[in-house]
């Protein structure tokens, strides 16, 4: 019986033995899938086994690749494998598959007995952590504005209108106040001159 023969009627045997089974999974017609364990047990393990073109008169290809063995360390996936292989050189030359897959389930305890989960995983927090710097962005200060004190903030009330707004001109009213003032002291100094100039004249005349 060829090769190709001998995986056709194993596959065969493997659909009808695991139907149903959801531990099972058939990736290809060469290429399968088991875990071994159940969904959340922490020892579940998941092995792959792919027949090779002259299988089973050549050792198929055994791998614990699979995203679901994460957590376990590669000297405890060696470990597994190498007893795997083992079971393999015993039973070189038949269809195996069937065979390997319950030995892994029988010797479970033994297989993962040093296993202690690795987390491969890096968080999200350490990933934002990592590319966010811990650094608060500076606040540029305002400019504090000069507060007021509460007789100036009623004397501008007094001469703002009722929209708060100053009327236009009210900063001539202290000009012209002002100007007045320095007006009558101009014209209270003009007129003492002239009266010291007419009483110097007038002496002046009764001297001749």
């Amino acid at each position: 019986m060829s090769a190709n023969e001998d995986q056709e009627m194993e596959l065969e045997a493997l659909r009808s033995i695991y139907e149903g089974d959801e531990s099972f999974r058939e990736l290809s017609p060469v290429s399968f899938q088991y875990r071994i364990g159940e969904n959340g047990d922490p020892k579940a393990f998941l092995i792959e086994v792919s027949w090779t073109e002259t299988y089973p008169q050549t050792a198929p290809i055994i791998s614990m690749n699979a995203f679901f063995n994460n957590t376990i360390s590669s000297a405890v996936k060696q470990s597994i494998l190498a007893k795997l292989q083992e079971e393999v050189e015993v039973n070189l030359g038949t269809a195996m598959t069937y065979t390997l897959f319950e030995y892994a389930k029988d010797n479970k305890e033994q297989f993962m007995e040093n296993h202690h989960p690795v987390n491969n995983v890096t968080s999200i927090s350490n990933i934002i952590s990592a590319e966010t710097p811990n650094t608060v962005p500076s606040i540029k200060k305002k400019d504090k504005k000069e507060q007021l004190s509460k007789t100036q903030k009623r004397k501008l009330a007094d001469k703002t209108d009722h929209k708060g707004e100053l009327p236009r001109g009210w900063n001539w009213v202290d000009v012209i106040k002002r100007t007045a003032v320095f007006s009558q002291i101009n014209l209270n100094y003009i007129f003492l001159n002239i009266d010291v100039l007419g009483d110097l004249n007038m002496r002046g005349f009764h001297n001749i």
